[in-house]
């Protein structure tokens, strides 16, 4: 495998390019999770966004697809994986429950549009909903 991105936090799994969508209701009707899944067997690598909210947040709120530049996209996931990953390095200062994995994202590595999307995306809605910020600059939908 010459690209295997993998991360899984609890709210939060990276590993990349088509997009299903899936809500698990519990017994009494009540949502659970959304889960976003994007795969490229090609690249040999996937990611898995299971948050429940992100979906409704993503179609209601996020800006559409096209709105950024993949460079933007890239550029962003890069500061926001590298603070994400400082984080989890340093759980006696950060709430290792936000931060319970390592992700794993390859600079040099070719997502595409979508995944680098979707990626972005999830860093924004996280940031708004656990009243975080990764970088210098107040995150915004």
């Amino acid at each position: 495998m010459k690209n295997l991105l993998y991360v899984f936090t609890l709210l939060f799994i990276i590993i990349g390019c088509s997009t299903t969508s899936k809500t698990v209701p519990t017994t009494d009707n009540t949502k659970v999770s959304d889960t976003i899944r994007i795969a490229n067997e090609e690249l040999e690598y996937e990611v898995i966004i299971i948050d429940g909210g992100f979906t409704s947040w993503l179609n209601s709120v996020a800006k559409p697809r096209g709105y950024y530049t993949e460079n933007y996209l890239e550029s962003r996931n890069q500061i926001y994986v590298s603070e994400w990953n400082r984080r989890f390095l340093q759980p006696q200062q950060y709430d290792s429950r936000l931060y319970e994995m390592q992700i794993n994202y390859d600079n040099n590595t070719k997502y595409g549009y979508e995944v680098n999307y979707l990626i972005y995306n999830y860093f924004i809605y996280f940031q708004i909903t656990n009243k975080q910020q990764l970088a210098g600059f107040v995150p915004r939908p």
